[in-house]
């Protein structure tokens, strides 16, 4: 088992799973947390690394709406990302799909919890693959530090905004 830890991010991949688990606790309420995470308006202040900026074109938070965020670099690349809502409970729990349109086809199933816990709200996000071939080449991507950035910079808008 492959499991990291760098603050408060961890990330397990486990040998022979199609999937990838990151879990982090939030200092603040749940519907503070969920509000933050989901709102398009927020959205664009936290997904993705620093480097990029990310422009929110779809967001319609509520099952069978989509999502489309757009991220561009310094240099003007374009990297869009996509999916649809199959599960909205707010503030509970989102079960969505993830598409990289640089990649299109593969198409993995992410569900993410919000739980209360002592010291705030704990997110875990559980990416479900097609194949280990498509986690494994998510893994190559960098996912991990994008992702792990990503959860930081919403940590902290989550710490101006309680």
């Amino acid at each position: 088992m492959n499991h990291t830890m760098t603050g408060e991010t961890t990330f397990t991949v486990e040998p022979n799973r199609q999937e990838i688990t990151m879990s982090r606790v939030f200092a603040a309420p749940r519907d503070l947390v969920f509000h933050v995470a989901t709102d398009p308006e927020h959205v664009a202040e936290w997904w993705g690394p620093r480097e990029y900026a990310t422009t929110v074109d779809k967001a319609d938070v509520q099952p069978g709406g989509q999502w489309r965020y757009v991220q561009r670099d310094r240099q003007g690349n374009e990297f869009a990302f996509h999916g649809v809502y199959h599960d909205v409970v707010a503030p509970e729990r989102i079960v969505d799909t993830f598409e990289f349109e640089g990649m299109p086809g593969h198409v993995l199933l992410e569900t993410t919890t919000y739980e209360t816990v002592d010291g705030g709200t704990r997110v875990t996000t559980t990416s479900v693959f097609q194949s280990l071939a498509d986690r494994d080449g998510m893994v190559a991507s960098g996912m991990e530090s994008g992702a792990r950035e990503s959860w930081e910079r919403l940590a902290e808008l989550v710490e101006k905004a309680s």
